[in-house]
């Protein structure tokens, strides 16, 4: 089921009606989730991506704008009818209730032709847990659950109704650090069994980049860049998408450009073509170092971290935006990390250029 959204708007009005501004949570949002796909809204706290996501269930009505679920509108259509499942940060579960009870809820209501027999919810609540493999817990209660687990149950809760669309508010936040990592990967896997498009809201940029199929980046409500994620990471449009995808993450430095060289303070690191004299930003990633003892660009080490595979360089530079400057070089050539300075050539294609002003890409 592709989901279609045009020019999608959503205004609250102020809380001081006299003095106050009205507040723009999503603004003129045009995109459409290809049928099957995994879609990952991506940004920080406040950028709309939840809003966006609430407009998509019908929990709230756009300011602005149509939402389609393949050709039928159903912008003014109610929650229930939408045929959409939605997974809630916090679980939601009725604490009273068995894991069954929980799955099997949202088919009790069910009504004329789409209602089904006791052994039919049945059968439908088995097939979802079996899904999230779960179905050795069915006679447990919530409480009688792991974090993992539960959420397990909040997603077979919202698979069991066969929706056409499936919608997922953070749900991996409430998890430890290994109990996310898994339960992405069942997230992608149940995603890819179902075939059911689906919208995965967060702010991890790890997460999304690990399961989408594409990823929307948002910023105060509007839409900064929509592709794959590595295409994202790889060609960021602006210093807000290069800063808020990669981990660790991009070094920032002011630099210029004088005589199509850009120069990162004193030092002429790179050879920038059609580039016109002008400060800019310079965003390098931290596995667009190369260590080299007569490299263009001079930085002060600070210190050297083990990773087994790969080196952690941390080093300074006074043309820093960032507190520090991050490389990631190959173990191999930690014996060349030696006194008080080291010295990088740059990977262009590692290499992004922003507008001092603007923030906008600069390509060379």
């Amino acid at each position: 089921m592709k989901v279609v959204l045009q020019n999608l708007t959503k205004v609250f009005p102020s809380r001081d009606k006299k003095a106050g501004k009205e507040v723009v949570a999503v603004n003129d949002f045009n995109f459409e989730i290809p049928d099957g796909k995994l879609i990952g809204l991506l940004g920080p706290s406040g950028c709309g991506k939840s809003t966006t996501l609430y407009m998509i269930s019908g929990l709230q009505k756009p300011t602005a704008g149509k939402i389609f679920f393949g050709d039928d509108d159903v912008t003014e259509v109610s929650t229930e009818n939408r045929g959409i499942g939605l997974v809630f940060q916090n679980y939601a579960l009725y604490p009273h209730m068995t894991v069954q009870q929980n799955i099997m809820f949202p088919l009790e209501n069910l009504k004329g032709a789409d209602k089904l027999s006791k052994q039919e919810k049945l059968d439908r609540a088995l097939n979802a847990a079996k899904l999230v493999q779960i179905d050795e817990l069915m006679d447990r209660k919530p409480s009688e659950l792991s974090g993992g687990q539960q959420q397990r149950v909040a997603i077979a809760r919202a698979l069991v109704k066969m929706p056409r669309v499936l919608l997922l508010d953070e749900p991996l936040s409430n998890l430890d650090a290994r109990l996310r990592l898994q339960t992405r990967e069942e997230i992608r896997r149940i995603q890819k069994e179902t075939g059911i498009t689906t919208v995965f809201v967060t702010h991890d940029q790890e997460e999304a980049m690990s399961i989408s199929d594409m990823i929307v980046v948002m910023k105060l409500g509007v839409v900064q860049q929509i592709g794959k994620p590595q295409e994202v990471y790889d060609n960021p449009v602006n210093l807000f998408v290069a800063k808020f995808l990669g981990t660790p993450p991009i070094n920032v430095l002011m630099g210029e450009v004088k005589g199509e060289k850009l120069y990162i303070g004193a030092d002429a690191v790179l050879d920038v073509k059609g580039v016109s004299d002008q400060k800019v930003y310079v965003g390098i990633r931290p596995e667009g170092f190369e260590l080299d003892e007569n490299g263009a660009l001079s930085c002060a080490l600070s210190n050297v971290e083990v990773m087994g595979r790969d080196v952690s360089v941390v080093s300074r530079n006074d043309a820093a935006v960032s507190p520090v400057i991050r490389s990631i070089v190959s173990s191999e050539n930690i014996g060349a990390l030696t006194g008080e300075t080291v010295r990088y050539n740059l990977k262009a294609n590692k290499v992004f250029l922003f507008h001092a002003e603007t923030e906008e890409r600069i390509y060379f």
